[in-house]
Formats: structure tokens, C-alpha cells, sequence
């Protein structure tokens, strides 16, 4: 390990506007563009971390990054540009943080969904969450098998919706018929049919990287039209990190139980053994959960071998 954690960015000439689990958003000189900082700060089970992961941040935008040029066909994004150079003055001077982990970005009025498509039974939270594995088959249109088995692969993608808690709280999974009466049918057609393609093709590219995607989260915005007319849908926020999707090597994928994978299970599992447990978010001595260097790099390799196997390159910066 190199270099140190950045757990809060400090860029004092910009107006904080936000402080999220990992990034922090500022507004620029140009009132349709904010700023993106992924800080090195990393959470489990919504308890953000009190040390963090040495480049996190700099791999989930070099992710970010691939993905936004690799599905910009599918739906237009926010992703301006992530070079310092073609930022506005008041940031360039802050060139040494932010090189590698800042995107300027397109203000987006935030759609409320948490838009998440699964492609394969992950876990016992599933049939909590969609009320039911068997229910999972019926939503897909076809006939449920006899026995459905914990990282089953679904027949199709399936677009389970949630809502956005504030920080701290927990999203709220609930059915199409709601969503839809949340955001407008003709909104959440357009946002279930656009999440649904790009999780696919993202598949698809994961399976040749030999990774499978077996569920992602995405997030969508609304800006005015360039046509002049109403408002365009848009993608925001991060895109297919290991933060917001579940990968796992396919060398190893044996349906029937858990799977390896290169999100936060690693960390997950390490804060329940060492006495994790709900009513204990802020420690056990009040002081928040701080974890051990092995875990540390543990979870940065995890990290850094996502990104090469997804993008064939290494951290950039």
C-alpha cells in the first residue's frame, strides 16, 4: 500500500452541496455542473467506516469511466469529463486531490427509485425482498422449477425497484405497481426498459471478461430536453462499481450457495465476526468500527483485481 486514505475531500473555495456514503458533491461556477469527488471512504451494512481504502475512490471512477463509454449508445449520461484541465478555474487549483477520482458532471433532477435489475437468485434476500423466489419466475413469465437455489441464474434479467432512503436509512423495496405510481407508467417504462438493456449488455462484455454480473443498482436523472420540449432521461451517479453491483468469477461459480465475489461480502463477514450487530452501528465503544490493515488491503486487492479484470488495465493514477 502507497499512500493513505482520503476520507474527506477538502476543496474549501467550493460550496459542499453533499456528503454521501463515498462521495462528495460541489457545486462549480457553471449552475448546470457539479463536481464528483469518490472519496476512499467505504461502508457495510449503511456504518461508513472510520479508516478507508487506500484508491477506492480512483478505481470506482476509472470503472465508472469505462462504463459510461462503453454504454453511451443505450441512454444519454451526466459525465461531462474527468479531466482536471477542462474543469472550471476554482477547481483546477485543487488538481492534486482530485486527479483520478473527480467527474464533472450534468445537474440532474434525481429521479426517486433505486433501479435495480437482478440476473440471478443472490441470496435469501432476494425472496425477502421480491416476495419470494418463486414469485422471481411468475415475474419473468415463465414457469418457476421445481427447486430454486440461492445464485441461480433467473430465466431473464428481472427489474426489482426500490426507494432512495436518506443516508442512514434503508431503502424500501416495492412492486412495479408502485413505483409506477411513484415517478409516472410512461417515466418508469422508459427507466425499467433503459436499466434492463444496459444491465445486459454489461453482462454480456462481464461474461467475456470472465465475470458475471449477477445484479447491479442504477441511478437516474432528468434534464431538460435538447430538443427544448420536456425533460430527457439520464444516467447518474457512479456506474456498475463493485460498490453498486455484485460481481463474481465465473471460474468458480457453482450455484447452490454463495459465490465469491469482488464487492463488499469480504468486509461484510470480517465486521460480524469481530461483534457487528444491529444496535452496535456506532461500536462498541461509541466510536464507530475501524478496520484492520489486513482487511484493508484485503479489500483494496478486491478492488484493484475488479478493475483489471473488467477493463484489461490497471489504476491509472
Amino acid at each position: 500500500m502507497t499512500n493513505s486514505a482520503l476520507i474527506n475531500s477538502d476543496l474549501s473555495g467550493l460550496t459542499l452541496l453533499s456528503k454521501g456514503k463515498v462521495r462528495d458533491v460541489y457545486a462549480t461556477s457553471d449552475p448546470n455542473l457539479l463536481l464528483f469527488v469518490a472519496t476512499d471512504r467505504i461502508s457495510a451494512y449503511d456504518v461508513i467506516l472510520r479508516n478507508g481504502v487506500p484508491d477506492k475512490g480512483k478505481v470506482l471512477t476509472q470503472i465508472s469511466l469505462f462504463w459510461f463509454d462503453k454504454l453511451k449508445h443505450v441512454i444519454p449520461t451526466h459525465f461531462v469529463t474527468a479531466d482536471v484541465a477542462r474543469m472550471p478555474e476554482e477547481v483546477q487549483k485543487y488538481r492534486a486531490q482530485l486527479e483520478g477520482r473527480t467527474m464533472l458532471v450534468r445537474k440532474a433532477k434525481v429521479v426517486p427509485l433505486e433501479a435495480i435489475v437482478r440476473g440471478y437468485i443472490t441470496g435469501a434476500h432476494l425472496a425477502l425482498r421480491v416476495g419470494g423466489v418463486q414469485e422471481v419466475w411468475h415475474r419473468a413469465r415463465h414457469n418457476p422449477p421445481a427447486r430454486v437455489v440461492e445464485s441461480e441464474k433467473l430465466p431473464e434479467p428481472l427489474f426489482t425497484p426500490s426507494t432512495k432512503a436518506e443516508q442512514g436509512q434503508h431503502d424500501e423495496n416495492i412492486s412495479p405497481e408502485k413505483a409506477a405510481a411513484l415517478i409516472g407508467q410512461d417515466l418508469y417504462d422508459k427507466l425499467s426498459k433503459a436499466a434492463v438493456r444496459l444491465y445486459s449488455e454489461a453482462a454480456s462484455y462481464a461474461a467475456s471478461r470472465g465475470l458475471i454480473l449477477a445484479d447491479t443498482k442504477f441511478e437516474f436523472g432528468l434534464v431538460p430536453s435538447a430538443a427544448g420540449e420536456g425533460e430527457e432521461l439520464i444516467l447518474v451517479d457512479e456506474l456498475l462499481t463493485p460498490d453498486s453491483s455484485r460481481y463474481w468469477p465465473a471460474a468458480s461459480y457453482k450455484p447452490g450457495g454463495p459465490q465469491q465475489s469482488f464487492d463488499k461480502q469480504y468486509l461484510r463477514d470480517w465486521l460480524v465476526s469481530t461483534g457487528f450487530r444491529k444496535g452496535l452501528e456506532g461500536g462498541k465503544d461509541g466510536e464507530g468500527w475501524t478496520m484492520e490493515p489486513d482487511v484493508v488491503e484485503g479489500t483494496r486487492q478486491r478492488y484493484l483485481e475488479a478493475l483489471t479484470m473488467l477493463t484489461g488495465e490497471g489504476l491509472k493514477n
